[in-house]
């Protein structure tokens, strides 16, 4: 079709790289922002597959792999701080296309790499939503700042807690799918031991990693097992920490009480995947975790919602825009569903809930030979790949 205008919400990896493409194509994008600059945060990520590709398309690999980690081996302790195993990252990455990356670094590469006629708003949300199709522009849209914009096409790329999905297509509550674990992630002003770049601690039902950022600053990612679900404000979060770590570590607790001493929030919520029947409604499109969230089981969230992106931008050149959703849909559905399917069966495995499962999964670890352990680890990640392909 001719390109229009397009809206984005959310200036994340979806919105981004939807912005990249569109406008690449031709259209009028303009991309919303909720908070004040480029969202801080995260955990470590991979990205291979067909993520992978659309970065090397977009000409990004240089500068990703300049800020990409080279993460040698994960040494795994139990609670008391005995060693577990080694797992060497070489022995089973081999000749995978694989780069270890923060999804803080991947969002700023592709903000950076936005041809100029994109407009980037920060503060600005988007507060409602109204459809006609008889009129010049079908979407019309209520801007937090009062402003009312018309778009031929909205896209709702906020994440798994999209504003743009509760307004158009229901609560969260609605399409949300605990898989019973929840994580946090936040970064601080420390140093692992001499030698080592990533290290996790971990006991049943909880997962504690440190990796390496600088020579003076680490990221901490925390996965426990949780029977609730949903938001947690800011203000209880480091206590819900707290109690989850009671029995951790003292390397857990110590560096965990000094994140909390410094007053900053941490980002916690819940391991969830997000099902919807249709991705899309009328001329507005949910994006990435918005519609389809993997979760950090999968290894391909932000991969998928890169391609995903890409795809639609193909898709939008060769149909008008009802078709393009439906052509976009059909193409991407299939290893989305495969991949939260593959998620949900992970899980338990990730986490185990047991003392006993805790206590099977490390002997695994620790005594099955290196080679063989080596070729399930690389196997699995290229089962990801395939799946997402």
């Amino acid at each position: 079709m001719t390109p229009g205008h397009v809206l984005i919400a959310g200036a994340g990896v979806a919105g981004l790289t939807a912005a990249y493409w569109l406008a690449r194509a031709g259209w009028s994008v303009r991309v919303l922002e909720n908070a004040p600059d480029l969202r801080h945060g995260g955990y470590m990520m991979g990205l291979s597959g067909p993520g992978y590709e659309t970065a090397r398309r977009m000409g990004l690999l240089p500068r990703l792999e300049a800020c990409s980690f080279a993460v040698e081996e994960n040494v795994y302790r139990n609670p008391k701080g005995g060693e577990i195993a080694r797992l060497r990252y070489r022995d089973f990455i081999r000749d995978l296309p694989y780069l270890a990356l923060l999804r803080t670094d991947l969002v700023r590469e592709l903000r950076d790499a936005l041809p100029a006629s994109v407009a980037l708003d920060y503060s600005t949300r988007i507060e409602a939503i109204i459809q006609d199709e008889n009129a010049p522009e079908t979407v019309r849209a209520t801007l937090s700042t009062g402003e009312e914009v018309g778009a031929d096409l909205v896209i709702g790329a906020e994440g798994l807690r999209s504003a743009t999905r509760r307004l158009v297509f229901g609560p969260d509550e609605t399409f949300l799918r605990p898989l019973g674990y929840r994580f946090a992630v936040y970064d601080i002003e420390a140093k692992l031991e001499p030698g080592l770049d990533f290290v996790s601690y971990v006991e049943p039902g909880h997962m504690a990693e440190y990796y390496r950022l600088t020579a003076e600053r680490i990221a901490a990612l925390h996965v426990w097992r949780c029977a609730e679900s949903g938001q947690v404000v800011a203000g209880s979060r480091w206590d819900v920490l707290r109690t989850v770590t009671r029995s951790s570590h003292p390397f857990v607790t110590k560096h965990l009480a000094t994140a909390s001493a410094l007053g900053d929030s941490c980002v916690l919520d819940d391991l969830v995947i997000a099902e919807l029947p249709s991705w899309s409604s009328g001329h507005v499109l949910l994006l990435g975790d918005a519609a389809h969230s993997l979760t950090l089981v999968s290894g391909q969230g932000a991969g998928m919602a890169m391609a995903s992106a890409e795809k639609l931008a193909h898709t939008l050149a060769e149909a008008p825009i009802d078709a393009a959703l439906a052509l976009h849909e059909a193409s991407m559905r299939p290893s989305i569903e495969r991949l939260q399917g593959r998620a949900k069966r992970s899980a338990a495995m990730f986490i185990p809930a047991s003392p006993i499962a805790f206590h099977l999964r490390n002997a695994v670890i620790r005594h099955a030979p290196r080679r063989w352990l080596g070729h399930y680890l690389s196997s699995s990640i290229r089962e990801e790949v395939t799946l997402a392909q």
